[in-house]
């Protein structure tokens, strides 16, 4: 599934100068517990963020693909309780975690390209846990070269409690001018684009009172 909100024409390669070359991609997964060594990985989606003609960044694209459990993975029955998801259901359409990683990798290698970024970042409300899931599939998988950065991460728990003093997604998302459906929550899907509203616009709040960071001298890069 993907949805495409694109600007054609707009220059890209500002973006690369914005975080350290990074391109920060909000990815959001949905699984089967909270040990990402054991349980399944069920659900990702990931938003390509873009930086329109004044360099307000804005969420251009989600890709998402369902996953097959991996072999001997462990389902709660908690998890797929919070999350609604019928592992067997036949329409789910999940993929095995090798060809989903790539169906989503796709994307993000091109927009680096694109961009000029030499690494993407994941961008998540508490980061830590998509980024372990993810790098335990790919670990799973055999991928050598994943485009995200193995250990960095931008965490908008942490950035929502600095711009408007909440850690809650629901509560910062609402804090930022947003509306939020509870029912809509913990579909990877939805989390991931009112994750990406809120990073925009934390950002975006920042650079409008603060300003932009002077533009990235890479000779002096270590």
């Amino acid at each position: 599934m993907e949805a495409d909100q694109s600007n054609q024409g707009l220059p890209r390669s500002r973006m690369c100068e914005r975080f350290r070359s990074f391109l920060p991609v909000v990815v959001d997964v949905e699984t089967g517990g909270l040990n990402w060594r054991t349980d399944a990985l069920l659900q990702i989606a990931a938003v390509i963020l873009r930086m329109d003609e004044n360099g307000r960044l804005y969420p251009a694209a989600t890709h998402t693909c369902h996953v097959q459990p991996f072999e001997g993975a462990n389902l709660d029955p908690k998890a797929l309780e919070l999350n609604g998801i019928q592992v067997d259901h036949p329409l789910r359409m999940a993929l095995p975690e090798a060809e989903a990683l790539k169906r989503i990798f796709k994307p993000v290698r091109d927009e680096m390209r694109e961009t000029g970024c030499t690494r993407a970042v994941l961008v998540g409300h508490n980061a830590f846990f998509d980024l372990c899931f993810l790098n335990a599939a790919i670990e799973r998988v055999g991928i050598k070269r994943s485009p995200f950065h193995p250990f960095s991460s931008f965490d908008t728990a942490t950035l929502g409690g600095l711009a408007y003093g909440q850690t809650v997604l629901a509560k910062a998302v609402e804090a930022s001018g947003e509306s939020w459906d509870g029912k809509s929550a913990h579909s990877a899907i939805y989390d991931a684009e009112k994750t990406a509203d809120l990073f925009c616009n934390i950002v975006n709040r920042w650079d409008e009172a603060m300003g932009p960071p002077p533009p990235l001298i890479r000779n002096r890069e270590r």
